[in-house]
């Protein structure tokens, strides 16, 4: 018998948002670990609002939505607000009843930097490491580290001269035109008026210079999950100086640390092993003074396993760009660009868990 194909405008609906989400969707052992790793960051959320004035967002819902922008590449808060405001499933994640009224974009933007004053994404991704830990997924012995460029909000355009004259009107004020070819231009002498702390830089030779920050990663080699992160301005010595910071306190006997070429310094293999770390460096042969690794390292088996382990920090980074849409940032300035890409690595953290650390039986027979 056919169907009649009526409009459905009940007023009222009995079944709740709970038993509406299948019990295998995947977002519920990533919301299961955020509630547990935002729970441990009640006490910092406390000390970052009065006990006056009218209730804002809660953090606990704002963080919540921004892991949804960054799982499904949301491109905006605008567009996370007007999915948030029809989405039973996101409704249902950020903690929201079916009524609620969706927060308007500008104000969840504004609350959200609010979270920047105890870095609170840090310590997010602080809280997962240890739910990791806890599952006893983590070596504390093998790690490897890698550093990327994260292009930043600003157009070559921007970069002019410190101490140069001011530029003349422009022709166009939306999209002027600049001419500055066959002009030398370096971080030394230019800078961008648009984003001062974002440095030209380019990953290898033959590649374009750009505007960009220095993101690096620090990765356990039993699981590849992301223990640490560190983003800074992009300088020559940017990488080798935040695998020193990344590897702070973590030394001891039979420590090791995987890295690419760039890596193989005298002077970050000296400074390893000075804190306890074996460097597990890609040796660069064509380096002026030759390779800083040698057959001491080399000759032993974990330094093989160390090579083919260290590759798998390139998925990291292609996750955090492609996923979380952060190939090039949509803030500026080393902090608010550190904290978002913390926060991308939490939620990649949280992503490769999913499936690492196995639901309760409750859960599972749910």
């Amino acid at each position: 018998m056919r169907g009649e194909d009526i409009d459905q405008n009940d007023l009222f609906s009995y079944v709740s948002p709970e038993e509406r989400i299948p019990g295998d969707h995947p977002l519920r052992r990533i919301k299961r670990m955020a509630d547990q790793a935002l729970k441990g960051l009640s006490r910092d959320f406390g000390k970052l609002y009065s006990d006056l004035g009218r209730p804002s967002i809660p953090p606990e819902k704002l963080l919540r939505a921004l892991l949804l922008q960054a799982l499904y590449s949301i491109r905006s808060e605008r567009q996370l607000m007007e999915q948030l405001d029809y989405n039973l499933l996101y409704r249902w994640f950020v903690g929201m009843s079916v009524d609620e009224v969706v927060w308007n974009a500008s104000t969840f933007s504004k609350n959200r930097d609010r979270l920047l004053e105890r870095d609170i994404a840090q310590k997010l991704l602080a809280q997962v490491v240890e739910q990791a830990d806890e599952a006893q997924l983590l070596s504390h012995e093998h790690f490897t580290v890698d550093g990327t460029l994260i292009e930043a909000w600003a157009s070559l355009k921007s970069f002019r001269r410190k101490d140069g004259e001011p530029p003349a009107p422009p022709d166009d004020p939306g999209n002027p035109t600049v001419n500055f070819h066959g002009e030398k231009r370096s971080n030394q002498t230019h800078e961008s008026a648009t984003d001062p702390e974002a440095r030209l830089a380019r990953k290898s030779d033959g590649q374009g210079a750009r505007l960009s920050y220095c993101g690096s990663v620090l990765m356990d080699n039993r699981h590849g999950l992301i223990v640490g992160v560190d983003l800074r301005m992009a300088t020559g010595t940017a990488e080798r100086e935040a695998a020193m910071e990344l590897m702070s306190g973590r030394g001891g006997r039979g420590v090791t640390l995987g890295a690419d070429k760039a890596y193989d310094t005298h002077g970050l293999v000296a400074g390893l092993r000075g804190v306890g770390v074996t460097p597990h460096v890609a040796r660069n042969t064509k380096r002026n003074g030759g390779s800083a690794i040698d057959g001491r390292t080399t000759r032993h088996a974990g330094y093989a396993i160390s090579q083919r382990k260290r590759k798998l920090v390139e998925e990291c980074f292609g996750w955090i760009k492609t996923v979380g849409l952060f190939a090039q940032t949509r803030h500026r300035g080393v902090r608010r660009v550190g904290w978002c890409f913390a926060f991308l690595a939490a939620a990649n953290t949280l992503v490769r868990l999913r499936r690492l650390i196995p639901l309760p039986v409750q859960l599972a027979r749910a």
